[in-house]
């Protein structure tokens, strides 16, 4: 018997049983039943385009046959057996690697660090996962906010509360690797065959647990709440770290701070390290009734069928040279604060394994380029981000209730009026986006929310909100590094990764940085 694979399309109330499989591949490869054996799904992807009746299932199997099919025109390539990332072991008697982050490219390198047999410590300023859940829920409770131990300080990092989303527009060959490695720390194998796999905030927090577990199996040195105040350089070569218990000593460190860190990029800056303004995009998050998705998406009516999951969706505009677009839609989800400043109000998205609130959320954010900042400065980005922040808390009372406008009444520039229903917390207040946006956020917004409404029926509705501010949707500031080493350039034994310095964009991408990183670090050695 040899593998052979080949893509079916089936309903999507289809029952995907081994059985029924079997026979839907031997009728797209006119080959007899008897002939096909075991099949398995290697990718699937949910087919919503207008051109089907009925959303369908994209299924790309692997099926052991035991004749030559009849019509290989319809097989695909073998895929390549991908191996794992093949780094050297570190010598016994190497010094420790400083890791400051412990967000996904922090912790992804220390574990490749750590299983080739680095000495590693990780530094991280917020909490465990376990004490940082008590500190988020008492803020979107009771508006108390921790600046240390919050929805983007803590193990995991920001990445802990989204929506898990594991996908990337860009083809990496490292993605299957850190697939398998999420399962490999209880995340769920259906992450491995979805085109868009997703975990969920609170299978997150098991995942993240074990994950620390592994580590200090493997010896790794795990410290929270320790934060780096700046770090320790010999001329242009680090030796280590200072933090408030004193200096850790290593001749390699890396930086994997995350986007929000903007205390460490200031101290930075300040030791000499180069740093430029980059682009970024801020806007809002529109929160819709999820059905409303569904109907327009599915086009199946209301409820939508319990075989389909919440829809998704994905838009992008451009005007004037300016992209509007979606950015972190999360279906099923829920809006949450992720303030890490006194006095100003951010809010992102984030869902649950099942996705099952009744609401849809989604950023829609516009373009914004470095000359919109008005300044040279290469942390005028930020200072960008925390103008708009500071105005959305103002516009919510001067507290960290958000502000948010219907959907219907920002389009046709009436003032704001009463809200849809929402679940966020600490809550909404009524406010004019014109008060925290400049002109061209908003005049950007509103001609996106027309074109996006000839593209999902329903869009701009009278059911849905604008919640701001949305700033945090990248880093506004890049960290140059060499392309080979990825060393800071001008800094031995200095390292950038993920997102903070401004070379990912999420879990995956931010994971798939820690892996490389390590990788160049292990080969220094």
């Amino acid at each position: 018997m040899k593998p052979f694979h080949t893509e079916i399309f089936v309903e999507h109330d289809h029952d995907l049983d081994a059985t029924k499989l079997r026979r839907d591949v031997a009728e797209h490869l006119d080959i007899e039943l008897k002939h096909v054996h075991e099949v398995r799904i290697v990718k699937q992807a949910l087919d919503a385009r207008r051109r089907h009746s009925k959303p369908k299932w994209r299924l790309k199997v692997q099926a052991q046959l035991s004749q030559e099919p009849a019509k290989k025109q319809r097989l695909l390539p073998t895929p390549k057996v991908r191996k794992r990332l093949a780094s050297p072991t570190a010598p016994k008697d190497s010094s420790p690697v400083i890791i400051v982050g412990a967000g996904p490219a922090g912790l992804f390198a220390a574990w490749h660090l750590a299983e080739n047999g680095a000495k590693v410590v990780l530094f991280e300023r917020g909490k465990p996962v376990e004490t940082r859940a008590r500190d988020c829920g008492r803020f979107r409770s009771k508006g108390e906010l921790d600046l240390e131990s919050n929805l983007s300080f803590g193990e995991g990092g920001a990445g802990t509360y989204s929506d898990g989303k594991l996908y990337t527009r860009k083809n990496n060959p490292l993605i299957p690797e850190v697939l398998e490695r999420l399962v490999e720390v209880g995340g769920p194998a259906r992450i491995l065959t979805d085109a868009k796999p997703h975990i969920g905030t609170n299978l997150l927090f098991r995942m993240l647990q074990n994950l620390r577990s592994k580590l200090i199996s493997y010896g790794t040195d795990v410290r929270f709440e320790t934060k780096m105040e700046r770090l320790h350089l010999s001329g242009n070569t680090v030796s280590g770290i200072e933090t408030a218990e004193g200096v850790h000593h290593s001749n390699r460190v890396i930086l994997a701070t995350g986007h929000s860190a903007r205390d460490t990029f200031y101290t930075l800056l300040a030791q000499g390290i180069p740093m430029e303004a980059k682009p970024f995009a801020v806007g809002v998050r529109a929160e819709h009734p999820q059905c409303i998705i569904d109907d327009a998406q599915y086009r199946q009516g209301r409820p939508r069928p319990p075989s389909l999951p919440p829809a998704d969706y994905r838009l992008a505009h451009t005007e004037h040279n300016r992209g509007v677009y979606s950015f972190c839609m999360c279906p099923g989800g829920m809006v949450v604060p992720t303030a890490t400043e006194a006095e100003m109000v951010v809010v992102n998205g984030m869902s649950t394994a099942k996705r099952g609130s009744p609401f849809a959320n989604s950023g829609l954010v516009v373009q914004v380029n470095v000359d919109d900042f008005k300044s040279d400065h290469p942390l005028a980005g930020v200072e960008f981000q925390r103008k708009l922040e500071r105005a959305a808390y103002a516009a919510g009372g001067n507290s960290y209730v958000a502000p948010a406008i219907r959907i219907s009444d920002f389009v046709s520039g009436r003032s704001a009026g009463e809200l849809a229903r929402s679940h966020f917390r600490p809550g909404l207040a009524r406010a004019d986006l014109n008060e925290i946006f400049p002109e061209f956020i908003v005049k950007g917004l509103r001609r996106g929310l027309k074109h996006f409404d000839s593209q999902i029926p329903g869009y701009v509705t009278q059911e849905g909100n604008l919640i701001g501010a949305e700033t945090r949707t990248s880093s506004p500031i890049r960290i140059p590094r060499n392309k080979e080493t990825f060393q800071v350039e001008g800094f031995d034994g200095l390292y950038v990764a993920g997102e903070g310095p401004g070379y990912a964009g999420g879990i995956m991408s931010a994971a798939i940085e820690g892996l490389n990183v390590a990788h160049r670090v292990l080969k220094s050695l």
